[in-house]
C-alpha cells in the first residue's frame, strides 16, 4: 500500500524587470509545517499522541480526499459572516444518494457499479464487503454518507426509517471498535463518518422532538468521542484531508460542548491555511479541481467556526480571496476549469461579486479579474487573450502551462505541458482524472505521455523540478522559457510563444542526451477531432461539420522532419495512449498527434493554429544572420515570429 510521505511545499521567489513593454520573470525557493492534543473524556489512545501529522498508508485507490466535481458542494458558503448560534450545521452528504428503499434493504451503491446488498435487511452489515475490489467503493461504504436520505427522512419524523438508519450506524460502531486504524478504508473515511454521526444526532433530536439525546442512543456520543480521539492522534496535516478532519473535530467539540476540541481544531486550521493556500492563491494539491474544492472547503471551515462562536481570523479570508482570483484565471473561455492535475470536467462555483462569479457567469456579472495573464510561484501559468472586452467571452483564447516542484498529491507529471482553448472549443487538452485505482490507466493519466510535452520514451524518466527561466507578458503576446532534466544525462528545454490576433501557439522543444534517444512532442486533442496527416510537416484536426479546424505544423528548423515525422495514436491500450477522462467513471478515445525524432538531440518547432473551417494556414521561413523567422498567414491575418539562437521566441508583428 505504500506510505504517504510528509509534505514539503516548495515556494518560489520572484523578481520582475520591465523591458520594452513586457514583464520578465526569473525563478526558485522554500516553506513550513504543524502540531496536536487529547480529548477530555476520550478513551486512552494505545500510543502517545504524535507531535506531527501521523503517517498513514494510502489506499491503492487513494480516496484520501473527496472527488472534486463529484463530491463538491453545489453552492459556496455565505460570503458574509453567519450568526453565532452555538451549533454545528450538518454539512450534508455530498452527492452519495442511496434511495431510502435501497437503504431499508441494506443495499449500497456508489459510482457506476451496480447496487450491492451489504446487509441482512435488518441493519446487520458486512463491513468487509468489497464486491468490485475497488478501494473507493469500500471507503465510501465506511463513510456512512450513503445513509443521508435515511437521516433526512428521520429528521422529518419518519421513525421507521430513522430506526433502521440508526441500526446501521450502531452496527458500524459495534463492528469497528476504537481504534479502526488497521482498516485503511475505515481510517480514510473517519472525518466523513464523523459528520454523518453528527447529522444523525441532530436527526434524532429533531425527528423525535427532544432536546437531549435519548438513553438508547447514548452510544452515539461515545462514538463521537472515539472519532474525535482518532482524528487527534491520526491528524493528516495540512492537506485538505487534514482540513476536513479539523472541521469535523470542531463539530464534535461544538456539539458535545468540549471547548478543548474546538480550540485544537482552530489551532490546526490556523496552521494549515498557510500551507494549503499560498499568498498568491495556489493550493498545495497541484490540481485545479482540488483548488476549487479547497476554496469551498475553507469557506465551510469559516462558516462552521463563526456559527459556533470561534473567530476564523483574517488569513483564511485573505487566502480564499487570492484563490478565487487564481481559479478565475484557471477558467477556460469555454466556462470550465482547466483540467490540470487530478481534475474532472467542471464549471467553477461562483461566489457573488467575486472574480469567480465573473467567470462562472461568462462575464455577465461579478468582478472582472485584474490580470489577463499571470505566473504563479507554485508552478502555474494561466493566460488568455481577454475577458470579453472586444469579442464574446467564449471566443477568447485561454491557456495553461505547468512548471515548478516535482509531482506530489494530486499532481501529474505535466511540467512544460500546455492546455489551449480557442474558437469556442478545446484545442489542446489534459487527460483529466482517471480515478484513484492504481492501474495502468492511472499510471498513464499521471505520466508525461498523457500531456502536451516533449517526451523521451526511450529513457527512464522521473518526476523532477522544472525551472521557469524567464517570462514575458505583453498586450498581444506572451513568451516563456522552461528547462529541466527528466532523466539522467537528458536535458529538455521548451520555449513557448502565445499570440493574440491571430490566436495561436508556437513551441520550440529541444532535447539532448549523450546517447541516441526517441523524442516525441505530443499534442493531445479533444475526442471529437479527426486528424488528417498531410505531410511530415502538416496535420489538420477538425470535428466533422464544425466551423473551425486546427493546423498542427512541424516547421523545419535546424533539423529536417523525417518521413514519419508526424504520427497519430488514438484509443491504444498497450501501451496506453490516446484517451480522455471527462470524469473518473468515463473514458473516451482521443487523438494524439506526435512530432517524432531519433538521435542524440532533437529540435522540434511546432505551431498550433486554430482557424475557421474555410481559412487556409500557410507559412514561410527565412534566416537573417543568426536569427530564424517564421512568417505565418492565417486566413487574411499575418504575423511574424522570431527565433533567437538561445531558443527565445518573440513576435515581430
Amino acid at each position: 500500500m505504500g506510505t504517504t510521505v510528509a509534505l514539503t511545499l516548495a515556494c518560489v521567489l520572484v523578481c520582475g524587470v520591465a523591458f520594452a513593454g513586457a514583464v520578465f520573470v526569473l525563478m526558485p525557493g522554500a516553506r513550513d509545517r504543524g502540531t496536536p492534543v487529547v480529548a477530555s473524556g476520550s478513551p486512552t489512545p494505545s500510543k502517545p499522541k504524535p507531535s506531527t501529522p501521523s503517517p498513514k498508508p494510502s489506499l491503492p485507490d487513494s480516496t484520501d480526499e473527496p472527488l472534486p466535481g463529484v463530491d463538491t458542494p453545489a453552492t459556496p458558503p455565505p460570503a458574509t459572516p453567519v450568526a453565532n448560534t452555538g451549533t454545528y450545521e450538518c454539512p450534508g452528504f455530498s452527492g452519495i444518494a442511496v434511495p431510502v428503499s435501497m437503504l431499508m434493504n441494506d443495499t449500497f451503491s456508489w459510482g457506476d457499479d451496480p447496487p450491492y446488498k451489504v446487509g441482512d435487511g435488518k441493519g446487520d452489515i458486512n463491513w468487509r464487503s468489497d464486491p468490485y475490489h475497488k478501494p473507493s467503493w469500500y471507503m465510501w461504504l465506511h463513510s456512512l454518507r450513503w445513509l443521508g436520505n435515511g437521516i433526512e427522512a428521520g429528521q422529518r419524523g419518519d421513525r421507521k426509517v430513522l430506526a433502521h438508519t440508526m441500526a446501521i450506524i450502531h452496527d458500524w460502531v459495534q463492528d469497528n471498535p476504537y481504534s479502526w486504524k488497521s482498516d485503511i478504508g475505515a481510517w480514510e473515511a473517519t472525518m466523513h463518518r464523523t459528520n454523518v454521526l453528527l447529522c444523525a444526532r441532530q436527526a434524532v433530536l429533531t425527528g423525535m422532538h427532544v432536546s437531549s439525546l435519548p438513553s438508547q442512543y447514548a452510544w452515539l456520543d461515545k462514538a463521537l468521542i472515539d472519532h474525535a480521539q482518532f482524528m487527534i492522534v491520526n491528524w493528516s496535516g495540512s492537506s485538505n484531508h487534514g482540513t476536513d478532519e479539523s472541521i469535523a473535530l470542531f463539530g464534535v467539540g461544538c456539539t458535545l460542548k468540549k471547548p478543548e476540541l474546538k480550540q485544537l481544531a482552530v489551532e490546526r486550521l490556523t496552521q494549515a491555511i498557510t500551507t494549503a493556500i499560498d499568498p498568491q492563491g495556489s493550493t498545495n494539491e497541484q490540481s485545479v479541481g482540488y483548488g476549487m474544492f479547497n476554496y469551498l472547503l475553507w469557506g465551510r471551515a469559516t462558516t462552521a467556526l463563526q456559527r459556533c462562536g470561534s473567530d476564523p481570523g483574517k488569513v483564511i479570508s485573505q487566502r480564499r480571496a487570492a484563490l478565487s482570483e487564481w481559479l478565475a484565471l484557471a477558467t477556460k473561455s469555454t466556462g470550465e476549469l482547466q483540467q490540470v492535475g487530478d481534475a474532472v470536467r467542471q464549471k467553477p462555483t461562483g461566489a457573488a461579486g467575486t472574480s469567480l462569479d465573473y467567470v462562472a457567469s461568462l462575464g455577465k456579472h461579478g468582478t472582472k479579474p485584474k490580470k489577463r495573464a499571470a505566473v504563479f510561484d507554485a508552478g502555474y501559468i494561466f493566460g488568455r487573450t481577454g475577458w470579453g472586452e472586444t469579442r464574446p467571452f467564449t471566443q477568447e483564447s485561454t491557456y495553461s502551462i505547468r512548471y515548478g516542484p516535482a509531482r506530489t498529491l494530486h499532481g501529474h507529471d505535466d511540467h512544460m505541458s500546455i492546455t489551449y482553448s480557442s474558437h469556442g472549443r478545446d484545442i489542446l487538452i489534459d487527460p483529466g482524472h482517471s480515478g484513484y485505482q492504481l492501474d495502468k490507466w492511472q499510471a498513464w493519466s499521471k505520466s508525461a505521455a498523457a500531456h502536451n510535452v516533449m517526451t523521451i520514451p526511450s529513457a527512464t524518466t522521473a518526476s523532477v523540478q522544472t525551472q521557469l527561466v524567464r517570462a514575458a507578458i505583453t498586450p498581444t503576446w506572451e513568451s516563456y522559457s522552461l528547462a529541466d532534466s527528466p532523466a539522467p544525462d537528458v536535458t529538455r528545454k521548451r520555449d513557448v510563444l502565445v499570440l493574440k490576433d491571430p490566436d495561436l501557439i508556437i513551441t520550440l522543444d529541444r532535447g539532448q542526451s549523450p546517447t541516441s534517444q526517441r523524442y516525441e512532442t505530443l499534442w493531445h486533442l479533444a475526442p471529437d477531432q479527426k486528424v488528417t496527416v498531410q505531410s511530415p510537416t502538416t496535420a489538420i484536426a477538425a470535428k466533422p461539420g464544425d466551423k473551425s479546424k486546427t493546423y498542427l505544423l512541424q516547421i523545419p528548423y535546424q533539423q529536417t522532419p523525417p518521413s514519419d515525422g508526424i504520427t497519430v495514436v488514438q484509443g491504444q491500450q498497450d501501451p496506453v495512449q490516446g484517451w480522455y477522462y471527462p470524469d473518473i467513471f468515463h473514458r473516451q478515445s482521443a487523438p494524439v498527434v506526435k512530432f517524432n525524432r531519433n538521435g542524440t538531440d532533437a529540435t522540434i518547432l511546432s505551431a498550433i493554429v486554430p482557424a475557421g473551417s474555410s481559412e487556409t494556414v500557410t507559412y514561410k521561413t527565412r534566416t537573417i544572420g543568426s536569427m530564424f523567422f517564421v512568417d505565418l498567414t492565417v486566413g487574411a491575418r499575418k504575423t511574424t515570429v522570431r527565433v533567437l539562437p538561445d531558443g527565445r521566441l518573440t513576435r515581430i508583428n
